[in-house]
């Protein structure tokens, strides 16, 4: 089952590709395993998956440690929300971040990143469509924290990350990603060498690889309905 739905995940991630002139490889899927326990994780792992996303800290942590005898094969990303006072655990077990909302975050991060580790690779989230209810950085203010986190040692930015506001219409979900990739454009003319557009899930993929996403998140599309964490 989940098999069959990676399957169909990629030929969608092809489709896309295809229709935007892309080569497949440019896009990277992130398979979000959040609420979903490890034995999901070891059917995707299974069909071929590797990299994988986690919303919440702990329930991340604690995954990674039920697959600790696959560690060396896979790639964590946290793709929720992340607070001061957890990022000593998530600069010591994971691999990415996505959610970098602020600089202090940053900061922490690099400063308890184990030097034994590779550099975490890290994402600026942005608040691309300007929900008050939804954390990011606003545009304006993306160049310089860009800028400063860039300079960390420890950590390495990437790129930027965006959960756009859900929308039906196919050019509407075009446009905040559209606007998304134009701030990276900007942020490299600056001379910041980034590579890393994560945007798209599963109502939206298409719409973020036609604007140039590099990563696409998505969960429900291959392990249906979310469940409801404990």
């Amino acid at each position: 089952m989940i098999a069959d739905k990676l399957r169909q995940v990629h030929e969608r991630v092809a489709r896309a590709c295809t229709q935007a002139a892309r080569p497949v490889q440019s896009v990277t899927l992130l398979v979000v395993s959040k609420t979903f326990g490890a034995d999901a994780v070891r059917a995707a792992v299974a069909a071929g998956e590797h990299r994988f996303g986690e919303n919440y800290v702990l329930e991340g942590v604690a995954k990674i440690a039920a697959l600790a005898d696959l560690r060396d094969r896979l790639e964590w990303h946290l793709i929720g929300p992340l607070q001061s006072n957890k990022t000593r655990i998530v600069a010591g077990q994971f691999d990415w971040v996505h959610t970098v909302d602020r600089l202090k975050i940053a900061q922490r991060l690099s400063e308890q990143r184990p030097a034994h580790l590779p550099p975490l690779q890290l994402c600026l989230q942005v608040n691309i469509s300007g929900e008050a209810s939804k954390s990011g950085l606003r545009p304006g203010d993306v160049p310089a924290v860009a800028q400063a986190v860039a300079a960390l040692p420890r950590v390495t930015l990437r790129g930027l990350m965006a959960i756009p506001e859900p929308a039906q219409d196919f050019a509407a979900q075009r446009a905040p990603h559209r606007a998304l990739h134009g701030l990276l454009q900007e942020l490299r003319a600056r001379g910041l060498g980034l590579d890393t557009l994560s945007m798209g899930m599963s109502a939206d993929l298409e719409a973020a690889v036609m604007e140039g996403a590099t990563i696409v998140r998505v969960g429900s599309a291959i392990f249906g309905a979310r469940a409801t964490p404990g």
